[in-house]
């Protein structure tokens, strides 16, 4: 891969980062600012449910960021885009569907294939 892909994607990781911190400082506005007291129980439950949903967003976007950093930091160390298992490339058009996988398609398939016989 050559320098100008490398830094292709070091841009679209350090832009998804953003937006996930601006989204996170959103809700984290949000919810400290609704302090309404809702003595209607369905009013209050659609509320907590809305915010329990919300959570689960920003907990998933928390293990993406923590991918994302990984992801750059292969970047700077030089092994972006090589598949941890076998060491061959990861193919662009993988990159650019996930720019944080550490697998190319081969081992990813393979690494599904032993999840679903292990989970059955």
């Amino acid at each position: 891969m050559d320098k100008e892909q490398l830094e292709m994607f070091r841009r679209q990781l350090q832009q998804k980062k953003q937006e996930i911190m601006a989204e996170a400082g959103k809700t984290m506005t949000e919810m400290t600012d609704q302090t309404t007291n809702v003595p209607d129980p369905n009013d209050r439950a659609t509320l907590e449910s809305g915010r329990s949903f919300e959570l689960r967003i920003r907990d998933r976007e928390r293990r993406l960021l923590v991918k994302i950093d990984e992801a750059i930091g292969r970047i700077d160390e030089g092994t972006y885009g090589i598949c941890e298992d076998c060491g061959e490339e990861i193919g662009i058009k993988r990159l650019e569907a996930r720019p944080v996988t550490t697998l190319c398609i081969d081992c990813k398939t393979l690494q599904e294939t032993r999840e679903k016989s292990v989970g059955q």
